[in-house]
């Protein structure tokens, strides 16, 4: 039995579910990071936010980080980040990649 590739409104489908997820996974960990900035670092909304925001991109922190438990608490979010955003990357590029991997193998049956 041959199998074909999903139509292309259910991969866009797919696409649109991951990337969904996806960014409900980045908003829920920027999160973390503003109520942990918030707490430890004793910043403002804005602050926390550019804070986080530059630690769940790789860009590094903004403020220097005040006492013991702050420190501990930006090396903690910061090897957390780093985690979260390669793993929402590849959540949003799973289905592009399965397809690819499907079109190739189907290419190479006929």
């Amino acid at each position: 039995m041959k199998k074909r590739l999903a139509p292309v409104e259910v991969y866009r489908k797919r696409v649109l579910k991951n990337a969904f997820i996806s960014l409900i996974f980045i908003l829920f960990s920027l999160l973390i990071g503003v109520a942990g900035y918030m707490y430890f670092y004793k910043l403002g909304l804005v602050d926390a936010l550019l804070n986080a925001s530059m630690i769940l991109t790789g860009m590094g922190p903004i403020d220097a980080a005040p006492t013991d438990s702050a420190k501990i608490f930006a090396s903690v979010y910061a090897i957390y980040s780093g985690v979260a955003f390669l793993t929402s990357v590849a959540l949003l590029f799973s289905p592009v990649f399965h397809r690819f991997l499907h079109r190739f193998h189907l290419d190479i049956e006929d």
